[in-house]
């Protein structure tokens, strides 16, 4: 329990959260009957999950009921991610098949405007905005011209402050009371630690906050600041930023983060990465090839692109529960991007005829290569034993009916 007690601490858990939550864990620990399937230690940790997962609260789902257009404001302070966040709720929305109108209401912060202009050309989403008029009028406008054009959701980027102040709030009863907003999200970064929950009751004490997007959820504090807003505010957490890129963008699933934080991986959001980053067409013919030992590096190129698409490397490792996740820990993420950055220049500067017939590469072509890719002989050599080192475990893998590889994964 000390140990419990230390690292929700460090994680920038609030004192009065993770003093409630280490007496109950306690309560529900001692006398509690061991299962046969867990020894002792095991048990202590699988009641830790399941009060994280009661303290971290169910998943709230987008109230996006009434009349159309239905609009949410998205608030929050300077730099906490606001208009990104628009954009990537946007982009979700959209694919969900709602109509989306982005609204540009930060007329404060210079290049905001132009700065969601060009998110919402990335995504295919319009972007209303309007000069030298007040921002809650801007707001019904839009909100005006989205019921004229048929769009079911309006999502409004509001300005955001360096700190809480009147004006602010002031500004952002002023949008509500014009559009009347289904719902009010706030952004607030997750890596801010302990402030992150002030500024979360400052808010929820003015606006009524509906819900909560937490940013940076990738950083070192990805589960401290979640805990603590929603174990003191109340507040549902709804989403969470886990990248720079627009489709990083998760909705919220208690277990997931709660397994996260006790470092048993997400292989749910792992698989949900994949499925959108991945052809499923593609995949499922190079796991055919894999497995009938016709892997070439021509699949192994095409993997390597369908797994950047999918973001850092060292994200996907710390996903997946084991070894595997440990390993990402002692991984440094940009010798892991210049490594795969390598392997693709070298599979790049192949002929197609290299690629499929692995065999062929004699002395000679291999200089040839490394010449072509400005690396050394030595790269295009230990790429070449990596690969044969695959070929090797599909081989076993297809002879022993897939029999050892949970022990990949410790």
């Amino acid at each position: 329990m000390r140990e419990v007690r230390m690292a929700l601490l460090e994680a920038d858990v609030h004192y009065s959260v993770v003093k409630d939550f280490i007496t109950r864990v306690r309560e529900r620990a001692i006398g509690h009957e061991v299962s046969r399937a867990l020894n002792p230690a095991q048990q202590v940790i699988k009641i830790v999950h399941e009060e994280l997962i009661a303290t971290l609260g169910e998943p709230a789902r987008l109230n996006l009921t009434g009349v159309k257009p239905r609009t949410i404001m998205l608030v929050g302070l300077q730099g906490s991610g606001k208009t990104t966040h628009a954009a990537k709720l946007a982009r979700q929305l959209r694919e969900q098949g709602e109509r989306v109108m982005l609204v540009a209401a930060d007329p404060y912060r210079p290049a905001a405007i132009r700065q969601l202009q060009t998110l919402g050309e990335r995504i295919g989403v319009p972007v209303f905005t309007e000069n030298d008029v007040k921002v809650p009028d801007l707001a019904a406008h839009a909100f005006d011209q989205a019921q004229k054009g048929g769009y079911s959701v309006l999502l409004i980027d509001t300005a955001g402050r360096s700190q809480l102040d009147q004006e602010l709030m002031d500004e952002l009863r002023a949008i509500h009371k014009r559009v009347n907003a289904c719902e009010i999200l706030l952004v607030v970064d997750a890596m801010i630690g302990q402030e992150a929950l002030h500024v979360a009751e400052g808010f929820r004490d003015t606006v009524a906050i509906t819900g909560l997007i937490l940013t940076k959820m990738d950083g070192d504090a990805r589960g401290g600041a979640a805990i603590s807003i929603r174990g003191v505010t109340g507040v549902p957490i709804k989403f969470m930023g886990t990248g720079e890129g627009l489709e990083a963008l998760e909705t919220y699933d208690a277990g997931r983060l709660a397994s996260r934080i006790l470092g048993m991986g997400d292989v749910i959001g792992l698989i949900e990465r994949a499925e959108s980053a991945m052809d499923a067409g593609m995949t499922q013919d190079q796991a055919e090839r894999m497995l009938s030992g016709q892997f070439t590096l021509e699949d192994f190129i095409n993997q390597l692109r369908q797994i950047r698409k999918m973001g850092p490397l060292h994200q996907i490792l710390e996903m997946i529960p084991g070894s595997m996740g440990q390993m990402a820990r002692t991984i440094d993420p940009r010798d892991a991007e210049h490594q795969m950055r390598q392997t693709e220049a070298i599979i790049s500067s192949m002929t197609v005829q290299e690629r499929r017939h692995p065999d062929i590469l004699n002395a000679s072509r291999r200089r040839r290569i490394a010449r072509g890719c400005g690396l050394d002989v030595q790269d295009v050599n230990r790429l070449m034993k990596q690969f044969r080192d695959v070929q090797r475990m599909m081989k076993t893998l297809q002879k022993t009916g897939g029999r050892g590889l949970p022990r990949l994964f410790g």
